[in-house]
């Protein structure tokens, strides 16, 4: 296009559109309406939700899906403080986030003379939580700024960056000319160091694949690598469904003991793209994951590498250049470890242990999953999703995720689930929230109705936090502030135009998703723990 001129808030547009920016999340004010001045005629969709913590959880919800950054556009102050609950939640999770907000004039920063939305020092704030933060005090930095935002996004352990403009720099003018979409540089293990593992392939016996949310991308390659070396393929929460139906595959938690003893019986442990984090690999800190000698681990973040389980063989490379390198050096390589045999027996192992609760729980899902074949379930704090990251196959690769790993955050779920939804637009996703966590974000009801987004929001109903009430039982507390009252979310379906239902029996589950699902927007289901039969043990 040649240099033309044009302002900062509209260049901005521009560089995102090149990045291949389809959908920003955000609430207008003020100090954010002269970024939206070239929103209207580029090709980006604007998502409005009813609160900046839900344009973050949707630009969350986003990536998980495309893999591209999501992005969420807040003003300063309380627009961005909103939103901070989900870049830690994005953090957490390694997902790709780009939050630009407003800041106030250059002039005013850090004086406290009482400007609106003023924070004493707004990038200050949110450095812990992003990978980069930069203030964009010189107009004619916009390129070079972003260029560097979306080459971190890209090129590493993903996460959130942040980008504040003044308002000032918003309306002035630069020069830009063709703009093109930056480039990703991730890191490659050394030869010696692929020549090693690939030794360590040939000579295991009883070889285990531990995948974490950072290797999805490669699932295709992973699978090729297990199926050489007869390796089962154990499954962290943000790895579900990568080897649907796959012998080999164990899509259950590393925090159950079958899967443990499978893990510490192996005589090679290869951990992809996992954080080997607590809410995974101990989330009943008891401590009792198996030391192990001979672990390899890969990640793209040299930080992570030196953290959790030490490593015998650390290697710092993206997964799927890793197995780009590594396959061909195992070619012709066969291993007979009983894989798939070991596979079973853990599945039926971790069957076995789960409650009828809990298996009923599991029941629910696979009926979703069944029903809705290639479907996106995207969950909250609730315990059906809790039952369901202990063990549960997902149809698909980013076809199950949720808040109750990692950060943490109730009130995730139906807000991710609309992101989802953008991200996928023919896709039927379920948002599986409780009747909890669903009032932390009730009104983005609103926005799936006004966008268009085709979720079906599954309430599953306890009457109150059920999870946080039997563990206070458990420990021998009196329940206290665990029942907040509900309101009837049939009517508050009605009150947004939703079509719902309040099942009387789970057997009626699969009707009403086929129902529902072939609709254009958004509808409400409603499972009730105990008024519903089935619905648990």
């Amino acid at each position: 296009m040649g240099v033309v001129t044009k302002t900062v808030g509209e260049a901005l547009i521009d560089i995102l559109e090149a990045n291949g920016v389809e959908a920003v999340f955000g609430i207008p004010g003020v100090h954010t309406v002269e970024l939206y001045r070239g929103l209207a005629t580029s090709d980006i969709r604007h998502i409005t939700p009813r609160h900046e913590q839900g344009a973050g959880f949707m630009a969350d919800g986003y990536a998980r899906v495309t893999g591209k950054p999501g992005v969420a556009l807040v003003i300063t102050g309380p627009g961005l403080t909103n939103t901070i609950t989900a870049m830690a939640q994005a953090y957490q999770d390694s997902v790709p986030m780009l939050v630009i907000s407003g800041v106030n004039a250059r002039a005013s920063l850090g004086h406290g003379r009482g400007k609106l939305h003023e924070l004493p020092d707004q990038r200050a704030m949110m450095a812990p939580l992003a990978l980069m933060t930069h203030t964009l005090l010189e107009p004619a930095d916009l390129p070079a700024v972003m260029e560097r935002a979306f080459a971190i996004l890209q090129s590493k352990r993903p996460g959130p960056v942040h980008i504040e403009i003044p308002t000032d720099v918003m309306v002035e003018k630069i020069s830009i000319g063709d703009i093109h979409p930056s480039k990703a540089c991730a890191p490659r293990a050394a030869h010696a160091q692929v020549a090693e593992l690939a030794e360590k392939c040939r000579q295991a016996r009883r070889p285990v694949i531990l995948c974490g949310g950072g290797s999805v991308a490669a699932a295709d390659k992973i699978r090729l690598l297990a199926e050489q070396i007869d390796a089962p393929l154990v499954t962290t929460v943000n790895a579900r469904g990568m080897f649907a139906d796959h012998p080999l595959s164990i899509p259950a938690s590393p925090s159950l003991a079958a899967v443990r003893d499978v893990i510490g019986a192996s005589d090679l442990v290869i951990a992809l793209g996992t954080q080997m984090g607590e809410t995974d690999y101990d989330m009943y800190a008891d401590d009792g994951f198996p030391e192990l000698a001979n672990l390899v681990r890969v990640d793209i973040d040299a930080d992570q590498l030196a953290r959790g389980p030490e490593a015998a063989l650390p290697m710092l490379s993206s997964i799927s250049q890793l197995m780009d390198d590594l396959l061909p050096l195992l070619e012709g390589h066969k291993t007979d470890a009983d894989g798939a045999a070991r596979a079973k027996a853990c599945r039926e192992a971790v069957t076995s242990w789960l409650s009828p609760k809990m298996q009923a729980e599991v029941g629910i899902l696979e009926t979703i999953r069944e029903t809705l074949p290639g479907c996106i379930i995207v969950g909250d704090s609730t315990q059906a999703i809790y039952s369901g990251n202990l063990y549960y196959e997902a149809g698909r690769p980013h076809g199950w995720f949720n808040a109750a790993t990692g950060f943490g955050a109730l009130g995730y779920g139906p807000p991710a689930a609309i992101g989802a939804s953008i991200g996928e637009p023919g896709t039927p996703v379920i948002c599986l929230v409780g009747d909890g966590g669903l009032q932390f974000s009730l009104a983005e009801i609103g926005s799936a109705v006004d966008c268009g987004a085709r979720v079906i929001f599954l309430v599953w109903n306890n009457d109150g936090y059920g999870e946080i009430r039997s563990y206070m039982v458990g420990r021998g507390i009196q329940p206290e502030g665990v029942t907040p009252s509900a309101p009837d979310f049939g009517k508050i379906a009605d009150a947004y135009g939703l079509p719902s239902v309040r099942l009387d029996d789970v057997a009626e589950l699969s009707n009403a998703l086929k129902r529902f699902a072939d609709l254009s927007g958004p509808s409400l289901i409603e499972i009730h723990e105990t008024g519903t039969r089935g619905a648990t043990a």
